[in-house]
C-alpha cells in the first residue's frame, strides 16, 4: 500500500507538499481525503478494505474499536464531514467497520484521537464523559464520544428529546446509559472554543481544496473500487461489467465482507455520482435518487408524511441512517425490510436503468419471490418515485424485540382513502409475513366499499389468513406473526376511526375477533 500525506496544518501553519498526479486517462488511482486535519492520499489498497481496518493497521489509530463488525454496536464510530449544496459542513456519525475506504473520497474524517485541543485539552464531549462517570471498561467510550461530537458540531441532537436518538447506535454493557445521557445533555447550548472554531474553519478550507472532477478507481490488483462522477459513466461501467457490486451506503454489503468473507472483485459506488444524492420534485412525485441516505429521506419525506419519520426513527441507528440509502435498501429486496411496505402504501414506483435505457414499474411488482426481483443483470435501481399524495390515514407499525435499531418481526404500513364515511381505497402492506414485502389483498378488498368504522377493520383482520402463511424463525413463530398482524390491522382501524390510541393485548383482541 502507498500512503502519502499531501498537506498538513497545525491550526495556523499550513505546509504544502508534492502530490501524486492522476494517470493520463482522467482516472485517479488514489484517494484524497482529510483525516484529523491532514490531507491524505492513499493508493494501492484493496477495494474492500474498511476504514476501521485501515485506521488501526496502517495509521495506528486504535481508539476506534471493533466490537461487532456489522454496524450494530457503535464502538467504531467516527465522524465524516462533507459540504452540502450551500457549502456548509455537515458532520455525520458513521460505522467505520463497514465503511469502505473508497467511500471517503473528498470527505473529512475525524476519529476520537483528532478532537482534543492543541495542548492536549480534552474536548467538551470527552470532558463531559469524565465529569459524569460515563465510562468503565472504556471499550465503547470512543464511539459514544464521537456520536456526541457529531451532534456537537452540527449543534443539533443534544436536547432532552433528541439525545436518545443521537446515542441509539452505541451500546454499553457496563456503565449503563444514564450517566452517558446526562453527559450529553450538558453539552446542549455550549459555545465552541476559539481553537475548535479555528480548526473547523481550517478543515473546511482543506475539504473544499481537494474537490475535483475526476473518476476514482483504486485497486491492489485483485479487488477494485470505482467512484465515477458522471451518471453516464456509472451506467456504462455497470452495463459493461454487470458482475460488479453496486455499493451505496455499504450497511449491507459491508457485512458481506466482514461477516460472510465474500471476495468482491469490483465495486462501483453511487455516492460520488453527480445528481445521485438528491430528491427531485417533478410536481407529481418526489424522486429519490440512488445515493439519498435514509437520514436525508427522513428529513425530507417526514415533513410531508409524519409516519415516515416515525418509522425511520426506528429503522436503524443514526450511523446507519447516515450511510445507508433508500434505493440500496429496496435493491436488497429483504422480505423483512421496513421501507418497501411504507413506499408501497404510498403507491410508489421504481425506476430501473440499463445503460441509457430506463423502465418504470410499480414497486410492489419489483419483488418476485424470496431473494428475486424483477431486475436484469445489468440494470440498477436509479430512482424511487413517491407520489405526492395526501395521506392523512397513512400509518406505520413496527414490531421488534428492541425499540431501536432492530430487525422487524412484523412491519405493517397502511393507507386508506375515505369519502363520505365510506372506504373507497385501501393499501395494507406487510414485511415479515412472506418471502417478499406483500400486500394483504383479501383484507384490502373487504375494506373497500365498507363503512369507515371499527367493524370493517375487524373483518379485514380476520381475513389475513387468506393472504399470508408466515414462517417461523428466530424473530417470531408463524402463530405470533399472524396474531400480531391481525392486532396491527385492528390497532390501525381503532386509531384512524377516532377511537383512543390503544395497545391491543390479551382478551381484548380475542373478544374483537370473536364478534
Amino acid at each position: 500500500m502507498i500512503s502519502i500525506i499531501m498537506y498538513r496544518y497545525y491550526y495556523r501553519l499550513m505546509v504544502i507538499r508534492p502530490i501524486v498526479v492522476a494517470n493520463g486517462d482522467g482516472v485517479r488511482t488514489y484517494l484524497t481525503f482529510v483525516l484529523n486535519g491532514e490531507i491524505q492520499t492513499v493508493a494501492g489498497i484493496a477495494g474492500d478494505i474498511t476504514l476501521l481496518t485501515w485506521l488501526r493497521r496502517e495509521r495506528g489509530l486504535t481508539g476506534s474499536k471493533e466490537g461487532c463488525a456489522e454496524g450494530d454496536c457503535g464502538a467504531c464510530t467516527v465522524v465524516v464531514a462533507r459540504a452540502d449544496g450551500k457549502g456548509r459542513l455537515i458532520w455525520r456519525p458513521v460505522n467505520a467497520c463497514i465503511l469502505f475506504m473508497g467511500m471517503l473520497e473528498g470527505s473529512a474524517v475525524t476519529t476520537v484521537e483528532g478532537i482534543s485541543g492543541p495542548d492536549g485539552e480534552l474536548h467538551p464531549c470527552q470532558q463531559a464523559m469524565v465529569d459524569f462517570h460515563g465510562s468503565q471498561c472504556g471499550f465503547c467510550t470512543p464511539g459514544f464520544v464521537m456520536s456526541l461530537y457529531a451532534a456537537w458540531c452540527n449543534q443539533d441532537g443534544l436536547a432532552a428529546n433528541q439525545i436518545d436518538d443521537t446515542l441509539a447506535g452505541n451500546l454499553c454493557r457496563c456503565t449503563g446509559y444514564r450517566p452517558i445521557v446526562d453527559a450529553g445533555l450538558t453539552l446542549a447550548g455550549k459555545a465552541k472554543s476559539t481553537w475548535e472554531s479555528k480548526r473547523q474553519k481550517a478543515e473546511k478550507a482543506l475539504l473544499l481544496g481537494i474537490q475535483h472532477d475526476e473518476m476514482i478507481e483504486i485497486s491492489d490488483g485483485k479487488k477494485a473500487f470505482a467512484a465515477p462522477l458522471k451518471q453516464t459513466d456509472f451506467a456504462n461501467i455497470y452495463a459493461d461489467d454487470p458482475a460488479a457490486t453496486i455499493v451505496s451506503g455499504a450497511t449491507d454489503i459491508g457485512l458481506w465482507v466482514t461477516k460472510q468473507h465474500r471476495q468482491l472483485s469490483r465495486m462501483v459506488w453511487t455516492g460520488r455520482v453527480d445528481g445521485f444524492d438528491g430528491i427531485e420534485d417533478d410536481k407529481a412525485n418526489l424522486i429519490i435518487r440512488p445515493a439519498v441516505t435514509h437520514q436525508t429521506a427522513m428529513e425530507r419525506l417526514g415533513k410531508r408524511w409524519p409516519a415516515v419519520s416515525t418509522l425511520l426513527r426506528r429503522f436503524g441507528s443514526l450511523q446507519v441512517r447516515s450511510s445507508g440509502t433508500v434505493c440500496g435498501n429496496i435493491a436488497n429486496g429483504s422480505p423483512i425490510g421496513d421501507l418497501p411496505p411504507l413506499l408501497i402504501a404510498l403507491g410508489s414506483q421504481i425506476e430501473l436503468r440499463q445503460g441509457s435505457k430506463k423502465r418504470v414499474m410499480k414497486l410492489e411488482n419489483f419483488f418476485i419471490s424470496y431473494g428475486a426481483q424483477d431486475r436484469k443483470p445489468d440494470e440498477f435501481v436509479s430512482a424511487i418515485l413517491v407520489p405526492k399524495v395526501k395521506a392523512p390515514y397513512l400509518r406505520c407499525y413496527k414490531l421488534s424485540k428492541r425499540f431501536d435499531q432492530d430487525i422487524s418481526a412484523v412491519m405493517m404500513a397502511a393507507n386508506v382513502t375515505v369519502k363520505n364515511g365510506i372506504i373507497i381505497d385501501a393499501v395494507i402492506a406487510f414485511g415479515g409475513m412472506a418471502g417478499t414485502p406483500m400486500r394483504a389483498r383479501a383484507a384490502e378488498q373487504i375494506l373497500i366499499g365498507g363503512s369507515f368504522n371499527e367493524a370493517s377493520f375487524i373483518a379485514a383482520a380476520s381475513l389475513l389468513g387468506d393472504d399470508f402463511t408466515p414462517l417461523s424463525d428466530m424473530r417470531g413463530s408463524a402463530d405470533y406473526r399472524m396474531q400480531a398482524a391481525r392486532n396491527l390491522v385492528l390497532k390501525y382501524g381503532l386509531e384512524i376511526t377516532g377511537q383512543s390510541h390503544v395497545e391491543l393485548a390479551g382478551g381484548g383482541v380475542s373478544a374483537l375477533l370473536a364478534d
